[in-house]
């Protein structure tokens, strides 16, 4: 491989062109070299809007180029899986949007074929990438909390509160008599990623509860009102084998500004809190406070964390996307066995996702890891 990190982006649509190819194109050591999407006219707008010129409507076209040495997946959910195999057949390095798959075991699957095949992998947990969560997280190593003992993670904000807000990633045959999931899965899996990450431990139960608060909504494909029966609120209770005990809520009907993710850590020595919401004029804050002294107090976030010139005044999309896409072209380019937040990262998360929805489903507790079937 050349020193220049050569990405294809399957998928021109609204998150691609705010946080995929900018996030990609801000790092000088790659190149989007090719696009492709089933919607000539986003497919064209991308095209003339990032100057890429290789513009297909078949993904397949981006997997047969030996130019391409990423397959970048920030299509709708359900290709996901297909596009993201296929890449892997390949032999590309892919980034993929979460979910991967639904099901947890088929994601690990492909995690096994890309160890298998010596490539990388990457989910788009976007705010692992904050530069206040990769700051905090080196505190935590560091021994600021000491033994950590709670997690409390929220993704919660008021994006789809309104009716009229058109909902996209909708399962058009979906039973509107059975609640399925959505906010945890599209928007939980972020914050459960930091409580993973942060806690240090194997989670080993789970148990909770989902609602669906807002049962009519505008479907953004059909441009027609019609019953969602999703979950746009849970809240979940974790334990895991280190005594950390672990909460996590998320929302798209709760008031509060996006993204309205937070994630607060307490142990024997300190606590932190991270917020990454959109704030007078800043998209991130990071919070800690000692058992000597219980007032928390705002941290500078030190540059190291942040992109080539980046700040916390930027929007809060690109700056955390930039982290990511330079974090994966790091360790493709270094050649080095680090890669965080790589699938097997999201078996882990979405195998969460599927045991909090089995507890619902259930009434109950969930043992964790969840039985094969």
């Amino acid at each position: 491989m050349s020193d220049k990190l050569r990405v294809a982006v399957a998928g021109a649509g609204r998150w691609a062109q705010r946080a995929h190819i900018p996030g990609w194109q801000r790092d000088p050591r790659v190149e989007v070299v090719g696009l492709a999407d089933t919607d000539p006219t986003a497919l064209a707008e991308a095209g003339e809007r990032f100057g890429v010129k290789k513009l297909v409507t078949d993904y397949r076209e981006l997997l047969d180029d030996p130019e391409v040495d990423v397959v970048d997946v920030a299509t709708a959910n359900r290709v996901h899986y297909e596009i993201s195999a296929a890449a892997l057949d390949a032999g590309k390095h892919v980034l993929c949007e979460k979910p991967v798959h639904h099901d947890n075991r088929q994601t690990r699957a492909l995690a096994e074929l890309a160890r298998s095949k010596g490539l990388k992998t990457k989910l788009g947990f976007t705010f692992r990438y904050a530069p206040a969560v990769q700051y905090a997280k080196s505190l935590i190593d560091a021994g600021f909390v000491g033994t950590p003992y709670i997690f409390n993670g929220y993704e919660q904000n008021s994006q789809w509160i309104d009716p009229a807000t058109p909902m996209r990633q909708v399962d058009p045959n979906a039973d509107p008599n059975v609640l399925t999931t959505s906010s945890i899965e599209g928007y939980g899996a972020p914050i459960i990623d930091i409580m993973h990450w942060w806690s240090g431990g194997n989670l080993t139960s789970v148990v909770g509860t989902m609602r669906n608060f807002v049962p009519e909504r505008m479907v953004r494909d059909t441009g027609l009102v019609q019953r969602l029966n999703i979950d746009d609120g849970d809240m979940w209770i974790g334990e895991f084998d280190n005594g950390v005990l672990a909460s996590i809520q998320s929302s798209y009907v709760t008031v509060g500004n996006f993204p309205g993710i937070e994630a607060r850590i307490f142990g024997s020595e300190g606590a932190i809190i991270v917020r990454l919401v959109e704030e007078f004029g800043i998209c991130q804050t990071i919070k800690t406070a000692t058992k000597g002294s219980v007032e928390f107090v705002e941290r500078e976030i030190p540059q190291e964390f942040f992109p080539e010139g980046g700040h916390s005044r930027e929007d809060w999309d690109f700056l955390f996307y930039s982290n990511l896409c330079a974090d994966f072209t790091t360790e493709i380019l270094s050649g080095s066995a680090v890669n965080q937040g790589d699938f097997a990262q999201g078996a882990l998360v979405q195998e969460t996702i599927n045991a909090f929805e089995k507890s619902f489903r259930d009434r109950a507790w969930v043992s964790f890891p969840l039985e094969s079937a």
